[in-house]
């Protein structure tokens, strides 16, 4: 048994399928099935279940494929620490963005970032917050940026900044001419919603729980931006957390609009997690400082705020 036969299960455990499992490994299907037999073989048990249409994994092969996860991940930290042990900017890290942050933040901080520590190879995905904290518990991801706190043993959070969120409207609403809003005022309205598995759709519930605010039920978003077209089209209204309008390159719709909360705000905690046992804490100690000079300047707030609960 070696690693490279891990990798292997663990790539079929995930893909569930020969093909797919062998390009990710960079293998051949015959080589990678061969391998994943002889691994049978060694340790006299079947991993894998095989019918003409399907493959997973049997109960043995499940345990050891999570067993398999932590070991890979454990070799790659000893890489990892060997490559960066003199610069802790050098090396590959994995970081996660859940799809309500990802396409605002990221325009923002690449670029500077990537100018400021040019050996160090980010890699991003973007995932919802149910997997991603999945996969930083199973060591797939080195850290992730998303709304916080998030009750979870094993993590360290890095507070990065905090956004109110607006309510987002048809220019032709009556809450178009209002300077801001209260959470009383949405009773009655229609809310758009993103789909389950999304905490800003939590989040956008309990701020119109008490208003009694009706969730439009045969419609929901997989996008903010899909959300922001209904809203323009004036088939509802939306909560907006304050980096999808400040973005400054988004291409703003001139018939929606975006006001304000009474203070204090609804607002949400953006921080970035990584587990308490990584070896690189300093590399994400210095991203989260770079992270936290370019939010505050672009869309930093000094209003009074309510933090949400993740859910």
């Amino acid at each position: 048994m070696n690693l490279r036969d891990l990798e292997y299960l663990v790539a079929i455990g995930e893909l569930k399928h020969f093909r797919k499992a062998a390009e990710k490994c960079f293998v051949s299907q015959p080589t990678l099935s061969g391998q994943l037999k002889k691994l049978e073989a060694y340790m006299g048990v079947q991993l894998v279940e095989r019918t003409t249409r399907y493959v997973f994994l049997t109960p043995i092969g499940e345990e050891i494929v999570k067993i398999s996860r932590t070991i890979l991940a454990d070799v790659a930290s000893i890489e990892n620490m060997v490559t960066t042990y003199s610069d802790p900017m050098n090396g590959t890290v994995n970081i996660g963005l859940i799809p309500t942050i990802a396409p605002y933040l990221l325009p923002l901080i690449v670029e500077p970032i990537n100018q400021t520590y040019p050996q160090l190879e980010i890699i991003l995905h973007e995932v919802q917050t149910e997997v991603m904290l999945n996969k930083l518990s199973e060591g797939t991801l080195d850290a992730g940026i998303l709304a916080t706190p998030i009750e979870m043993t094993g993590l360290e959070e890095i507070i990065l900044y905090t956004e109110p969120f607006y309510v987002a409207t048809n220019s032709q609403h009556p809450f178009a001419s209002k300077l801001s809003i209260k959470k009383e005022d949405l009773h009655g309205e229609t809310l758009l919603l993103l789909e389950d598995g999304h905490c800003l759709r939590g989040q956008a519930l309990d701020v119109c729980s008490d208003a009694m605010t009706k969730e439009r039920k045969d419609f929901r978003g997989t996008s903010l931006e899909t959300i922001r077209h209904m809203v323009s089209a004036g088939i509802g209204i939306t909560l907006i957390p304050q980096t999808a309008i400040d973005y400054k390159n988004l291409i703003q719709n001139s018939s929606i609009k975006y006001i304000p909360f009474n203070e204090p705000a609804p607002a949400r905690r953006v921080g970035l997690l990584f587990r308490e046992t990584y070896t690189r804490k300093v590399c994400f100690q210095k991203l989260a400082v770079s992270i936290q000079s370019i939010t505050q300047k672009e869309f930093s707030t000094k209003e009074a705020v309510e933090i949400l609960p993740v859910k």
